[in-house]
């Protein structure tokens, strides 16, 4: 795959200081150097869960880009986060995704956790020993988070799940799993029946399906989890009785759609650095392909769509990191970065002509994998719904504000030990 610059873009400057620009080009070194001969393995053996790119990620403590230094961990924040996963991305979306994945649940726990939990929790994953998942997704619910099952039941001082969650990233990776599940009786209102519970992988009861390897991300993992009667302390709750809807709706706000918007990135970066290259390298007349006006319009117009997706992606973290109001952009991060990369991808193919169909050459890889970045974190219908919600002023929660200012005061001292 043609290389992307290692240099951010000008662009980008508003949003990036001195250290995110470092961070860019340890990204970048770390992809060539240990990612990109890792990617051709990933998609020749499409039924493997790599493993060893999120133990080499780990060991750089990127699972802990946006855990404060109080806990070990590296606090840089979510352009930091962003960075990584999109410069990742450009060279694989798969090893990208493993390292977002286990980031939704951090957050998850950084923002709702209590300050013992986090003690308990953080510490594994800073170190590399421990990877977590988020369990919402149902066979039958989809991303549907009323329509979950799942159920947890009181049993004196523990709380015993059951129930069964599909297409969960980092399933076969994750050494605990924040799983979301109905503690109310049916017909209490969503917004108060459901709760979070931290659920060991090891814990009797949970089950992992056989890894399944699905159209693109290969060597990511996003499996089953069957829940039978499992049986967790009152301790691994995270969040108070009733509140996992909202520890699922912000998590997958804050963190679940401003990480796909990286994820897409990336693909769309080398979309366009593998159309451009293949264009420049071909003969056509007594030029190449790239002389054509025709293709050049089709192009520019690729370029347009990349530019602006890169703007809206690091706009928005920027937001957040700076405690400002930003929902509406993070969903629309998402929203838009994933069909301008779509559009891209399908007017390469068609610009690459037959030699898209070669299923060895890389665009195929960036055309299956871009579809991954529709669904999670809610699908476009979903992401139009609640931009819509912003157009009629209807979105009073907006979790970007709320939990930045809860963060201030949620850290603990360093000097009180």
């Amino acid at each position: 795959m043609p290389a992307t610059p290692t240099t951010p873009p000008p662009a980008l400057r508003p949003y990036l200081t001195a250290r995110h620009e470092l961070l860019w080009n340890e990204a970048d070194a770390f992809a060539a150097e240990h990612v990109a001969p890792r990617a051709v393995r990933m998609e020749a053996a499409p039924g493997q869960v790599e493993r060893k790119v999120a133990d080499l990620m780990a060991a750089r403590g990127w699972f802990a880009v946006t855990i404060p230094p109080a806990f070990g961990g590296l606090g840089v924040g979510h352009v930091a986060k962003t960075v990584l996963i999109h410069r990742i991305a450009c060279v694989s979306a798969a090893a990208a995704t493993i390292l977002q994945a286990t980031l939704i649940p951090v957050g998850a726990l950084l923002h709702f956790a209590t300050l013992e939990q986090k003690f308990r929790w953080l510490p594994g994953v800073v170190d590399g020993s421990l990877l977590l998942s988020i369990a919402v997704t149902e066979p039958s619910a989809g991303g549907h988070i009323g329509g979950i099952e799942t159920t947890a039941e009181r049993a004196g001082n523990d709380w015993v799940i059951t129930g069964n969650k599909v297409r969960i990233g980092n399933s076969h990776l994750a050494g605990a799993h924040l799983v979301i599940a109905r503690t109310a009786e049916a017909g209490v209102r969503t917004s108060h029946a459901l709760t979070a519970f931290m659920v060991e992988s090891d814990r009797p009861g949970l089950s992992i399906a056989d890894h399944r390897p699905g159209l693109g991300l290969h060597g990511f993992a996003a499996g089953r989890l069957d829940l039978d009667h499992v049986r967790v302390p009152t301790e691994n709750v995270v969040g108070e009785i009733g509140q996992g809807l909202s520890v699922a709706q912000s998590s997958s706000i804050l963190y679940g759609r401003p990480n796909l918007a990286a994820v897409s990135l990336g693909i769309h970066e080398a979309v366009a650095a593998t159309t451009t290259s293949y264009l420049k390298a071909r003969p056509r007349y007594r030029g190449a392909l790239s002389d054509l006006p025709v293709l050049r319009d089709r192009v520019g117009d690729m370029e347009a769509r990349l530019r602006a997706a890169r703007i809206l992606a690091y706009q928005s973290v920027h937001l957040l990191d700076q405690g400002l109001s930003c929902d509406a952009e993070l969903i629309n991060a998402k929203y838009l970065g994933h069909q301008w990369a779509m559009q891209s991808v399908q007017d390469s193919m068609e610009l690459h002509g037959a030699q898209a169909l070669d299923r060895e050459y890389v665009l195929q890889r960036l055309w299956r994998d871009i579809q991954h970045t529709y669904p999670p974190a809610g699908t476009g219908e979903v992401q139009r719904i609640r931009l819509a919600d912003a157009a009629f002023d209807e979105d009073h929660i907006q979790w970007s504000e709320r939990l930045a200012a809860e963060a201030a005061w949620a850290q603990p001292d360093p000097t009180a030990a």
